[in-house]
């Protein structure tokens, strides 16, 4: 029988079972393959199809981000502290996944004339549901094993499987686009069957393939202070996030640029929506390869060997031209193949600087840190958006009209060096990180020999 982590301290742990591991992170493909799509497809159906201005749904959607960026940390927090028979996670995976099935639903099978109001609300239930649901799943999985090598591991299955999602939500779009282009009804539609026909399902194995951890001693509560503390007060973490937020600036001003890319500076509109599903296949390959590099490397310098790669992969686009189509693709499957690695390797840190606190503070804080985990891509993201496309803008770059050689080389200078230098200063931020495998073991030794929760947080 295989042991659980949440029997006893000092009992040997067995690796958890690939196949259960595989259970457990099955909502993770749901919430992935309508991110995408949301982001990509929805405003521009809705404005194209129904006739809402672009301004409101852009409205719209930064309200939704904003409080699904404000809402996690509270959200992870009340969960280090739930008291209740079904455990202290699994209630709030169920309803937010619920909510988000909600949301899901009215964003992918409006009405015929849906009013800005119910556009408003699918977008809410959406951003909420997706806050409760995947922030809680976050801080579980880094509770499912306290060892340092199946952190990784764990990760690198949320990884392939969020991979695998992303491809088949891009596949779809794709596919339609060879026999019905334009048809923006039958888009919606198709990527709706897809989210919820896997949400119902994964919901249902997320929550059953663990037994949920009890509420602990000195758990984080709502105390605002406390939390800020917490979160503030910790250097580990906050070089955790500053790389993170580092990372998804980076992903995020290339997901922003790449179709200006590919159908104006290389004039391949043919590639418009294959070009990220060509990318993103070989990012199913990423997870596996990574995981095994960050066993053997150890987290942080996996990370920073996964940056450091993602710098001189954008740094080799400035040498693409429109008759070097080619050099285009390779980088884009060379991208494919570390897609996601520093964040595997990030996420997978984030549960040993969790337990480091846990040793110094007797708090347990692991799903408050997933939370503003989570808060890190969500702003590395918009501060993506925020610098690239103003400043393409600036640089005479018009995605309407004629565009000058002067300002497709500004593209490509943006599309190149941002993330170049993002990847550059998550690596950099990451040097002489202290939290190896050999300081965890320390750290999950002292935990089991005398754990702090059972010790008055301070």
């Amino acid at each position: 029988m295989q042991a659980s982590p949440f029997t006893s301290p000092s009992a040997p742990e067995s690796p958890p079972a690939t196949g259960r591991l595989l259970r457990f992170a099955a909502f993770s493909v749901p919430v992935h393959a309508a991110a995408q799509p949301i982001l990509a497809f929805v405003p521009a159906i809705f404005s194209r199809q129904y006739g809402i201005p672009l301004a409101t749904l852009g409205l719209i959607f930064l309200i939704g981000q904003v409080l699904n960026s404000l809402l996690a940390p509270a959200i992870g927090a009340l969960s280090d502290r739930t008291t209740s028979r079904l455990g202290r996670r699994r209630p709030w995976i169920a309803g937010g996944g619920l909510l988000f099935m909600a949301g899901s639903a009215m964003l992918f099978f409006p009405p015929a004339a849906p009013s800005t109001a119910w556009v408003l609300t699918g977008v809410l239930l959406y951003y909420l549901g997706a806050a409760a649901s995947s922030t809680i799943l976050l801080a579980w999985s880094g509770e499912i094993t306290r060892d340092y090598d199946q952190r990784t591991r764990i990760s690198g299955l949320f990884t392939l499987l969020s991979s695998i999602a992303l491809v088949l939500a891009l596949l779809l779009p794709t596919a339609l686009d060879q026999f019905r282009p334009g048809d923006d009804a039958l888009r919606l539609t198709l990527l709706g069957l897809l989210v919820l026909a896997t949400a119902i399902p994964g919901l249902a194995l997320t929550l059953t393939a663990f037994p949920d951890s009890p509420a602990q001693s000195g758990a984080g509560g709502p105390d605002l202070r406390g939390n800020l503390r917490a979160v503030f007060g910790n250097p580990l973490l906050l070089r955790v996030l500053a790389s993170d937020v580092a990372v998804t600036t980076g992903q995020g001003i290339r997901t922003a640029l790449m179709l200006f890319v590919v159908t104006v500076y290389l004039e391949r509109p043919e590639w418009a929506a294959g070009f990220f599903l060509f990318q993103y296949s070989f990012g199913m390959l990423a997870g596996p390869i990574w995981q095994r590099i960050g066993m053997a490397l150890g987290k942080t310098r996996a990370a920073i060997l996964a940056e450091l790669i993602q710098t001189a992969i954008n740094l080799g686009l400035l040498f693409v031209t429109p008759d070097r189509f080619g050099l285009m693709l390779f980088l884009a499957f060379a991208q494919g193949l570390s897609q996601g690695s520093g964040n595997l390797m990030l996420r997978a840190m984030v549960a040993d600087v969790a337990d480091q606190h846990r040793l110094d503070t007797g708090e347990e804080r692991t799903g408050l840190y997933y939370s503003v985990f989570s808060v890190s891509m969500k702003l590395g993201g918009a501060l993506a958006v925020g610098i690239a496309l103003p400043l393409v803008g600036w640089l005479g770059f018009d995605p309407t009209g004629a565009n000058s050689p002067e300002a497709l080389q500004g593209l490509l200078l943006v599309f190149a060096l941002g993330p170049a230098l993002a990847h550059a200063l998550s690596a950099a931020l990451l040097i002489g990180f202290p939290l190896g495998e050999r300081a965890h073991s320390e750290i999950r030794a002292r935990l089991e020999n005398d754990p702090p929760a059972l010790q008055p947080a301070e």
